[in-house]
């Protein structure tokens, strides 16, 4: 390769301001320094985190900025240090870095890592690499990382801990969505709710990450699989991936809660909420049985304040908990999802609605804005 050391030009969707369409232009990406590695982006996925920064309504985004944490790719050069990884190398950048020497990266009981902030919202962390500057220029300007991956560009740079070697045979237009919506939903079911057979179980919101939480509710071997949302169109893929019930709240005659309790005779084991808002949230807590139900929170509006929880919901026996990308530790992880893809003990292609070219970002956009889609990938 001709490019190492050297200054690639190339497209990327750049974000100059809220409330206004992504810009594709010609940006500057650096070589990479120590412990950084410069990676081809091949495919890479919408998801609705990229779309938060750019509402208006999201005080805390950074200008100008390059989006996108849910991609695929080929390494084209290293910096000093790197061991784990060579050009050619097929792999999926990490929000979710896992530097594997600090206190939560040597425990069991979580996927979180030091290098991810613990203060600030994870959707303006890891904006800049390690040394505080950015690879990223354009029109003479520096221009913002976003959640250590920005991935709608040909060419990132990303930390040797913010990436995970794959299968050189992996198919990147469909693990591409590994690097956040099925990792997040499947791993919720899965590793945070801990779902168990038998079990009856509730999910909030079917785009993505609710479909991908289905597979992991039937997997682990739910016997009632009760899925909801607001657009009936919806339901067919629940079905398909193993929802027994399909309810649209907007449909009932009382609120959906008190429909689900009637359902599974005094709520559900496990509910897990994709949706964000505080109706669902509010809505997955309420039917969950007493006793012994879990509410697993997934998703969150970026808009949301608070939610208003009476401590007798917890005395008598439910359990409240969130997941940050499914609970994989991610670079130990992705690697072996990408292998049960291949041997098929699940389905990414169903999540895939559109594939569309890079330049039609902004369409891909308003298709996921308006709900038409599921997961939409883009291709250089």
């Amino acid at each position: 390769m001709g490019t190492k050391g050297k200054v690639i030009k190339c497209k990327a969707a750049v974000a100059w301001e809220a409330g206004k369409p992504l810009c594709i232009e010609e940006v500057e990406v650096a070589p990479p320094k120590a412990h950084e590695v410069r990676v081809q982006i091949i495919a890479t996925a919408l998801c609705h985190t990229d779309a938060h920064p750019i509402n208006p309504k999201f005080k805390e985004a950074l200008f100008p900025v390059i989006l996108g944490h849910e991609g695929a790719g080929i390494v084209e050069s290293v910096g000093p240090g790197v061991t784990s990884f060579k050009p050619g190398d097929k792999v999926i950048p990490l929000y979710m870095a896992q530097c594997g020497k600090c206190k939560f990266c040597l425990s069991p009981l979580t996927n979180f890592c030091t290098k991810l902030s613990l203060v600030k919202n994870p959707i303006v962390d890891q904006e800049l690499m390690e040394d505080k500057t950015s690879r990223f220029t354009c029109k003479g300007k520096p221009i913002y990382h976003f959640m250590g991956t920005s991935t709608f560009t040909q060419y990132t740079v990303v930390s040797d801990i913010n990436l995970a070697k794959i299968d050189d045979d992996a198919n990147l237009e469909r693990v591409c969505l590994l690097g956040c919506g099925f990792s997040t939903g499947y791993g919720a079911a899965i590793n945070t709710a801990k779902v168990t057979p038998g079990s009856t179980c509730a999910i909030f919101g079917l785009g993505g990450v609710g479909l991908s939480a289905i597979m992991g509710c039937k997997v682990a071997g739910a016997s009632r699989i009760i899925a909801i949302d607001i657009n009936s169109e919806k339901f067919t893929k629940a079905k398909a991936l193993g929802a027994t019930d399909c309810l649209n709240p907007r449909n009932l005659h009382k609120p959906i809660q008190e429909v689900i309790i009637e359902m599974t005779k005094g709520g559900v084991d496990f509910a897990l909420d994709c949706a964000g808002g505080p109706e669902a949230m509010r809505a997955a807590l309420d039917c969950t049985t007493a006793g012994w139900g879990t509410c697993t929170f997934i998703g969150v509006d970026s808009e949301i304040r608070g939610l208003t929880i009476s401590p007798v919901e917890l005395i008598m026996g439910r359990t409240i908990n969130g997941t940050c990308f499914g609970g994989w530790k991610s670079i130990d992880s992705i690697p072996k999802l990408v292998t049960d893809y291949k041997n098929k003990i699940f389905d990414l292609d169903i999540l895939v609605t559109h594939t569309l070219p890079f330049d039609k970002i902004n369409e891909a956009f308003d298709l996921m804005n308006q709900g038409k889609s599921i997961r939409i990938v883009l291709t250089f």
